[in-house]
């Protein structure tokens, strides 16, 4: 079970509940941490669990029938996914992979359908989730038909940091070269030659393990 002092500091939707809905989230929440590399969820696996990422970096996608990877999204600190899957209690529909050492928070399926039934401050939380994290899907397909290399870095990273789905992340993620390049789509070199020109333009700051955002909107808007 999670401590009351961490489900309060890195669940950001813990303080939307009522004090009785916290201390039922919270006995519901376990932690697991996963090493880099390692496979959480497969395509076709059902989970027992809402799924929150408490530090490190994940990368959901899934992988063709000619073994290609194919990224969708980086969930970074923050952020909490697989509710379509519990809700429609179906299997999941993609693959989940901790790029870097991560923690995750679980919080099992009886606690969220508990408070989805029950609970108005945690179903207004799921529609908001849901509403933002539709866009960013259908921006991506936009992105990944109409730009270039260097937008889709650009909006990989600007992905990190949307305010509604990961809220804590602040300006800085811990991310390397590789992970950019498997979040957008592009080679190692790629991403280290696009990283060196958006910091050019100043809208990041590269810092080897890690890159600090300066112009979040713009570089949201990068390439177009």
């Amino acid at each position: 079970m999670i401590s009351e002092e961490q489900f309060l500091t890195s669940v950001f939707w813990a303080r939307e509940l009522p004090r009785e809905e916290q201390e039922r989230a919270r006995r519901g929440i376990t932690l697991r941490t996963l090493e880099a590399g390692t496979y959480f969820i497969h395509r076709g696996d059902r989970i027992d669990s809402w799924i929150g990422v408490i530090s490190g970096l994940l990368r959901l996608g899934s992988i063709t029938t000619s073994g290609k990877a194919v990224t969708y999204a980086g969930l970074p600190p923050s952020c909490w996914f697989g509710e379509g899957s519990l809700l429609k209690d179906e299997p999941r529909q993609y693959d989940v992979l901790a790029l870097r050492r991560t923690q995750v928070a679980l919080l099992n399926r009886s606690t969220f359908l508990w408070l989805y039934d029950n609970s108005v401050a945690f179903d207004r939380l799921l529609v908001r989730l849901i509403n933002e994290r539709l866009g960013q899907f259908i921006a991506q397909v936009e992105h990944d038909r109409s730009l270039a290399s260097a937008g889709k870095v650009a909006r990989s990273l600007a992905s990190l940091f949307n305010p509604v789905i990961s809220p804590f992340v602040g300006s800085h993620i811990d991310i390397n070269q590789e992970e950019i390049g498997l979040l957008a789509g592009v080679s190692r070199p790629v991403a280290n030659r696009i990283l060196q020109e958006l910091e050019k333009a100043g809208l990041l700051r590269n810092e080897g393990g890690g890159v600090t955002i300066l112009d979040l909107e713009r570089l949201r808007r990068y390439g177009e």
